[in-house]
């Protein structure tokens, strides 16, 4: 993800932030129906949640907390991937936005998957 200057972000945090931003955007540009807004709400809680886990990892008060924060953080990439992918695959939603959005949520993923990794070698 780009942020405004159109600089690749590389800061976790502030990555998962703008990547809320962006669902935010591409769902207020879902055409209006009862599919779309209960997807829309499914994609938004779990998009949303990536980084608000990333944020709960960093006032985790042991390292088991923060690793756990990142587990969740991890299960709510692989959940916004699924949404992202049955909005694709339903015809709802532009195709192009969801292909660069699902690019971005499997960027995290890996991100997140390998700080696991880093954290549970130490």
């Amino acid at each position: 993800m780009q942020d405004k200057n159109n600089e690749k972000v590389f800061d976790l945090k502030k990555r998962t932030f703008i990547f809320s931003l962006e669902i935010i955007k591409f769902l207020k540009g879902l055409r209006k129906n009862y599919i779309a807004d209960v997807m829309g709400k499914q994609l938004l809680r779990c998009a949303s949640s990536i980084g608000a886990n990333i944020v709960e990892a960093q006032a985790a008060p042991s390292k088991k907390d923060f690793a756990n924060f990142f587990n969740i953080a991890l299960k709510s990439a692989n959940e916004t991937l699924y949404w992202l992918t049955l909005l694709k695959y339903s015809g709802i939603g532009n195709e192009e936005k969801i292909n660069r959005l699902t690019g971005e949520v499997q960027e995290i993923c890996k991100i997140v998957a390998k700080s696991l990794i880093t954290m549970r070698g130490k």
